[in-house]
């Protein structure tokens, strides 16, 4: 069994409208909510090591949810250049390379790769959309990483949270 913990970018920011998509930044909502989720996560989880998309927002998400979770330090970061994807089958090749020793994998990513890369493991009406700042775990009945891509119903969500569920 392998645990996978999959994290939505916080909410960004459209405001600028020469800047790439890669380049948008969070807005002051995605700040708070990413704050908000670290300490909700740091309540009752040790540390992870996240990888992380290299876009901007992605790399702010993990900045800000590190501020509220104790423990939680920069080296825990791995930016992931690959993860900057919106297909999820692109996220199952990438998970699939993962050493066997690896039992736990946590990402920090974009839709609609997220919610589709749920959806493929734990069933396709389980999650309309994963909202910004979004964590779930997922429990994977599977020996090795690279066995994922045949993983289709063998998962198990054993964890959701989103912001708007937290106390403000």
């Amino acid at each position: 069994m392998r645990s996978l913990y999959l994290m939505r970018h916080a909410k960004s920011t459209w405001k600028e409208a020469m800047l790439s998509d890669f380049e948008r930044p969070l807005n002051s909502r995605g700040h708070v909510d990413a704050r908000r989720m670290g300490k909700a996560l740091g309540s009752y989880m040790d540390p992870l090591t996240f990888h992380v998309s290299s876009a901007k927002r992605a790399q702010l998400t993990f900045f800000n949810l590190r501020q509220e979770w104790e423990g939680l330090k920069a080296k825990h970061c791995v930016s992931v250049p690959e993860l900057y994807t919106f297909d999820y089958l692109r996220l199952i090749q990438w998970i699939s390379t993962k050493p066997s020793e690896t039992q736990g994998l946590a990402l920090i990513g974009h839709n609609p790769a997220l919610t589709n890369l749920i959806n493929f493991l734990v069933g396709s009406e389980t999650l309309d959309n994963l909202a910004t700042a979004g964590f779930a775990e997922l429990k994977v009945d599977i020996l090795e990483w690279r066995d994922l891509a045949r993983s289709s119903g063998k998962g198990l969500l054993s964890r959701f949270i989103v912001p708007k569920d937290l106390p403000e």
